[in-house]
């Protein structure tokens, strides 16, 4: 085999690798029948505080527990290109998803998510939900 005809094979052998690969992962969040999205930004109180940062993410962490809640993701702000559509201003973020209104309804009154309420609240100044259902 020749370098040329080897880098190819080399080459399409890779991209047959990654799509097996990527076949493999796991199904998104609407596959698994999640259509009910519930995403919350923080804007901290201190917003240069990564103790109370770190705090408020521990806190949201804890919503988990809630049995309606089918999976969590809490992140920060990534440092991506600056454009005049991405709001990069918040500390936080909460995105949940839930099997049905229902479960999101059971959510927003369970005694973990009131009590994630009382004790974190202090730290932020802000928050914006988004509530989203699949179209």
């Amino acid at each position: 085999m020749n370098k040329s005809n080897r880098r190819k094979f080399i080459g399409t052998a890779a991209v047959l690798a990654a799509g097996t690969a990527a076949s493999a992962m796991p199904l998104t969040s609407m596959e698994n029948n999640y259509p009910i999205v519930h995403h919350v930004f923080f804007w901290l109180k201190n917003p240069d505080s990564k103790t109370d940062r770190d705090q408020l993410i521990a806190g949201v962490k804890t919503l988990a527990k809630i049995p309606t809640v089918r999976k969590v993701h809490v992140g920060i702000a990534a440092s991506t290109e600056k454009r005049d559509v991405v709001d990069n201003s918040w500390a936080v973020s909460e995105l949940m998803f839930f099997s049905d209104l229902e479960g999101q309804s059971t959510y927003q009154t369970h005694p973990l998510h009131l009590e994630f309420i009382k004790n974190h609240s202090h730290l932020w100044d802000k928050v914006v939900v988004y509530d989203v259902i699949e179209a």
